[in-house]
């Protein structure tokens, strides 16, 4: 990931803007972008500093305040599909998406397959098995 430009190059670019220069000639002086000088002082303006915002880290979990209730449904129906909790909690007024359910699901420990939670089925009783081939020698 590439990294944010610094504090100090910013500030300048700020400065440069405040003191009456265009956005345009701020940013072919300083070889940055137009759009990243209207930014930096639009950031300025609201913040008080055109830093930059801390990259990376992990993101909040959006279904963390759902965990009990999805967690009692996946045990009352082991079988459920992900598509079917994500359509219960749109009923219920939490919106998430197929991703964010697989990634809460995973990050449980639970798997969830798409078989249904019951014992699979042995072979057919009608099919036999089959039969070994015949030899044949050539001498015959």
């Amino acid at each position: 990931m590439v990294r944010p430009y610094s504090l100090d190059l910013r500030e300048r670019v700020i400065a440069a803007a405040d003191a009456g220069q265009s956005c345009r000639s701020v940013a072919d002086r300083f070889g940055v972008s137009i759009s990243s000088v209207v930014k930096w002082r639009q950031r300025a303006r609201a913040t008080g500093s055109p830093a930059a915002k801390r990259m990376g880290g992990k993101r909040p979990v959006l279904l963390a305040g759902r965990r009990a209730w999805i967690l009692q449904r996946v045990k009352m129906k082991p079988d459920v599909s992900i598509r079917a909790l994500v359509a219960e909690l749109a009923e219920e007024g939490t919106i998430a998406s197929y991703g964010a359910m697989w990634t809460f699901l995973h990050r449980q420990g639970l798997s969830h397959k798409k078989k249904p939670a019951r014992p699979r089925t042995g072979p057919s009783r009608r099919r036999s098995a089959p039969r070994p081939l015949e030899k044949t020698s050539a001498s015959d």
